[in-house]
């Protein structure tokens, strides 16, 4: 393990001499595809619990099928099948964009956490304690101001837990970002592997820097778990 760094640990980390590579592309494909996922979770998610038909079954059938299709096809249909199609290439902006294929993994990424984000947000949204509800009423809010000031912020509190199990496994899912021929860790280490046939140090070298990514993400996540769920502690006496 320690040759394979000594040889490749700029490629792993940031760069391969011309682009950014490894660790750099990793972070920047799950720090678009959470960010777009998140906002595009939001109102989707309040659209899901809504009463109005119109509004939740559109988002419950995109959730289905995007939680119900492995992410690695999704992909490939962003990559290579959206690019077949006669109407991609005879658009010139839609052509450029599914061409990149981090394009392509940063949109495929964001759908499919998007999915899974909206059901989480929609299931706090559903368990916000009826008491805030009727309290909000009664001090005249509208629907849209109570959801912006009472409900959003308590779900989104409540939500935290599971929103950080969904941004590990996000991380753990950029491993599929290879098959565009996204320069990613896995990619690079694959790269060492072919280069050196040290498979277990490639691979090993990979493995502890997603570990290292991991760990920082549970510990931003459990400070502020900390911070913003202190009120659900019980108090001490």
């Amino acid at each position: 393990m320690i040759p394979i760094l000594a040889e490749y640990w700029r490629p792993f980390l940031y760069s391969d001499g011309m682009h950014a590579s490894g660790l750099v592309v990793t972070l920047w494909l799950l720090a678009a595809s959470i960010a777009i996922g998140f906002c595009a979770s939001v109102p989707l998610a309040c659209a899901r619990v809504s009463k109005r038909r119109w509004l939740s079954t559109p988002v419950r059938l995109y959730t289905y099928v995007f939680r119900g299709t492995p992410l690695y096809v999704q992909l490939l249909l962003l990559y290579t099948g959206m690019y077949s199609l006669e109407f991609i290439r005879s658009q010139s902006l839609l052509e450029a964009f599914f061409r990149s294929g981090f394009n392509c993994a940063v949109l495929a990424f964001a759908l499919n956490t998007c999915a899974y984000t909206t059901e989480i947000f929609a299931g706090a949204i559903r368990a916000t304690p009826h008491g805030e509800v009727e309290a909000a009423r009664a001090y005249g809010m509208g629907t849209f101001t109570m959801y912006r000031r009472v409900i959003l912020p308590s779900a989104l509190r409540r939500a935290l837990p599971l929103y950080s199990n969904e941004v590990i496994l996000m991380l753990h899912a950029t491993t599929v970002a290879f098959t565009a021929t996204v320069p990613d860790i896995l990619k690079v280490a694959r790269d060492a592997n072919s280069a050196t046939y040290e498979s277990f140090g490639s691979f090993g070298v990979a493995a502890l820097l997603y570990l290292a990514v991991s760990f920082a993400l549970v510990a931003a996540f459990r400070r502020a778990e900390r911070r913003w769920l202190a009120y659900l502690r019980p108090a001490a006496h």
